[in-house]
């Protein structure tokens, strides 16, 4: 078995070399855009379903930790050196505000909501961009401290017991940083230990089990246990209610990380290329997705019931292999992947960078 260490990256772009790439991590990025997005998509349809519902609740309950987890991972080599900052800038906070427009604008014409374009205060999928960013800056922070896992827990749990607002997506930021600071951690031997047969055995119980807990518990508790974007007042718990909850979850996911990452194949399969450029389904797939909210393709897809979830679920799996495509990344380069102006290099760089 062939383990390498991550090689650094702008975020789940195209720009690494294929052939450095080992295909198993590619494989599970690809994976986990399809799964954000068949998220997104099915929130559109899943209240008063029940079978949905549970496998949208198990789907949450581990998909953006494991992608968080991986973009820690890949962020191990980042030490703030001005390159690295100026590759940060250009593929993720510069796309940000460019899909933070975009969003704004189709939210204001797909919903009749005021434009407004605020960029402190994320739109839609856009917080996770502006989460990565500050993540990512943060990473030599974690690499000076000693036992920064357990830390960052009690940072995440402790930001679950405020009444922050949602500037820059902080809530989301501090409740999710321990599977970031989690990937900032692991080895290639970590993830050798799911890629055996005993391990996906154990995968295939763990997601059984999840999925007839989530079945049997519909309808599910509110989504924003998931998706960290509220603490314990507007949850309507109190302190330690709250804190169990959290510290449940937190365990629950754990096992069900483990189990996606012992299911992913480690060869070469027909998605592992469209792997590398994830950037570009995760910020397209919702522009489509308020397209179809404005052509009222929802309520009719709802109203066709298990039919309408399977078509929903095949367009949107077959959506993100058209978003991953070489024909797409070369029309939308210039907003996912944008490079600073020449001027914006300082002199000594540019030669550097070859431009």
């Amino acid at each position: 078995m062939r383990l390498r260490m991550p090689t650094p990256e702008p975020l789940l772009t195209a720009r690494s070399a294929q052939d450095t790439r080992d295909p198993f991590f590619d494989n599970a990025k690809f994976l986990l855009i399809v799964l954000v997005a068949l998220g997104h998509s099915w929130e559109q349809i899943v209240y008063g379903t029940h079978a949905l519902q549970a496998v949208h609740t198990v789907v949450y309950t581990f998909h953006m930790p494991a992608f968080i987890l991986l973009c820690g991972y890949f962020s191990q080599r980042f030490t703030g050196r001005p390159d690295q900052v100026r590759r940060l800038i250009e593929g993720v906070l510069i796309p940000y505000l460019l899909f933070e427009l975009a969003y704004s604008a189709t939210n204001s014409a797909v919903r009749g909501e005021p434009y407004l374009f605020t960029p402190t205060e994320p739109t839609y999928l856009c917080w996770f961009l502006i989460a990565l960013f500050l993540w990512r800056l943060s990473t030599p922070l974690w690499r000076a401290i000693s036992h920064p896992v357990p830390i960052a827990v009690l940072v995440s749990l402790a930001a679950g017991l405020t009444t922050m607002g949602y500037d820059l997506a902080l809530p989301r930021v501090l409740m999710f940083l321990p599977w970031f600071v989690l990937g900032l951690n692991l080895r290639p031997e970590h993830f050798a230990l799911l890629r055996t047969r005993p391990a996906r055995r154990c995968a295939v119980v763990a997601f059984v089990c999840a999925g007839a807990a989530a079945y049997l518990w519909v309808p599910a508790p509110d989504e924003h246990w998931l998706s960290m974007d509220t603490g314990y007042t507007d949850l309507d718990v109190s302190r330690p209610q709250y804190l169990a909850v959290r510290i449940g979850i937190f365990a629950l996911s754990a096992v069900l990380v483990a189990a996606f990452f012992a299911c992913v194949p480690r060869r070469r399969t027909p998605f592992t290329a469209l792997g590398a450029a994830t950037m570009y389904p995760y910020l397209l797939h919702g522009l489509l997705i308020r397209a179809g909210e404005a052509a009222g393709l929802y309520p009719l897809l709802k109203d066709l019931g298990v039919t309408g979830q399977v078509l929903l679920t095949v367009g949107v799996v077959t959506l993100v292999f058209l978003l991953s495509t070489p024909p797409v990344r070369r029309l939308f380069r210039p907003l996912v992947e944008p490079r600073l102006p020449r001027r914006a290099v300082p002199a000594g760089e540019r030669s550097k960078q070859g431009r």
